[in-house]
Parts: structure tokens; C-alpha cells; sequence
């Protein structure tokens, strides 16, 4: 398997593994503190709804990855599909920097290393 497929690979077991967390979070689950800044230990009914945005982002972010991979076919194409990739690269470099910044220690803990996996393997991606 190149390294593109298995990073593309990667990438969805870690999206998966987000979309149950953020699962677990809509149920009710007493994990708030590692989410939406850590302020609540169970949601509120408005970040149950983010959550369930996060669910359906998480899958078109993995069909993306999968796309560049050549596993599936591209979204808009493969000239759409790059930028895409690379927007998902600077998303996820946010994401590491807005999680490293989280007034929430197990937020700061848990998921900046999380963002980090995703950034680097969204740029396996991108530089593919």
C-alpha cells in the first residue's frame, strides 16, 4: 500500500474514532471537558448540534482524504480535491493551535496530539 492510501487510511480511522467521541458527546456522555472548550463536562443542547455537524464534516473529511488517495472518486475533481486537501492541512493546523491554547487542560491534553496526527497526515496528503 503508498504511503498516500496508508495516510489517507489513517486519517479515517482518527475521523472515525472523532465521530464516536462526538457520538458519545450528543448521548450525553460525561466527556465535555475534552470538547467545545472544555466548559462543560455534559453538553448543552446547542454543542449536541455542533457535535452532530462535526459527525457529517468528519465523514466528507475522510471521503476527501480517500478521494486524494485515489480510493474513491475526487471531490470536484482532482484539481478541487488538492485544494481541498490543503485547506483540510491549515484546518487542522488551527485546530492544533486552538486545542494547544484551550482553557481546558484535558482539551490541551487529548486533542491538540489528535490535530497534530490529523495536520501531518492531511499534508502526506497534500504533498502526494
Amino acid at each position: 500500500m503508498a504511503w498516500v492510501q496508508m495516510a489517507a487510511l489513517a486519517a479515517c480511522v482518527v475521523l472515525a474514532g472523532l465521530a464516536v467521541f462526538q457520538a458519545a458527546l450528543i448521548a450525553g456522555a460525561p466527556l465535555g471537558r475534552l470538547a467545545w472548550g472544555g466548559q462543560h463536562a455534559v453538553l448543552p443542547a446547542r454543542l449536541r448540534i455542533g457535535s452532530a455537524v462535526s459527525i457529517v464534516l468528519y465523514a466528507l473529511f475522510g471521503y476527501a482524504a480517500l478521494g486524494r488517495a485515489g480510493t474513491v472518486p475526487p471531490l470536484g475533481g482532482e484539481s478541487a480535491a488538492a485544494v481541498i486537501i490543503w485547506v483540510l492541512t491549515g484546518y487542522f493546523a488551527l485546530g492544533v493551535v486552538m486545542n494547544a491554547i484551550s482553557r481546558s487542560k484535558p482539551e490541551r491534553l487529548v486533542m491538540t496530539p489528535v490535530a497534530l496526527v490529523l495536520a501531518v497526515l492531511y499534508l502526506v496528503l497534500a504533498l502526494s
